[in-house]
């Protein structure tokens, strides 16, 4: 088993969420960020996001800037995740997989 999984991530600026997030002054919103922690779990373990445990978003991502996702087991069933910009932390936070 691999100890953890590593993506580039990156919301374009036409993403349909975005003129609502704020309008003149878009930022990625947290569950976009969470769908991109989703769908690496699928991508590395074949699983699907049962709950999300903790978040806390330290920072935001702008539309168009690309930012790395890591994901690293916890324990058997929990993985946490952290999503980096220019080694800053924006996103961490701990989730649990499911079948």
């Amino acid at each position: 088993m691999n100890d953890g999984f590593v993506q580039a991530l990156r919301v374009g600026v036409e993403h349909p969420a975005l003129p609502g997030h704020f309008p003149g002054a878009p930022l990625v919103p947290g569950v976009l960020l969470l769908e991109q922690v989703a769908l690496a779990l699928r991508a590395w373990r074949g699983q699907r996001l049962g709950c999300v445990l903790e978040a806390k978003f330290a920072a935001p991502l702008q539309p168009d800037e690309t930012a790395q996702l890591q994901l690293t087991m916890a324990d058997a069933s929990r993985v946490r995740f952290e999503i980096r910009r220019d080694g800053m932390v924006l996103a961490r936070g701990l989730v649990e997989g499911a079948a």
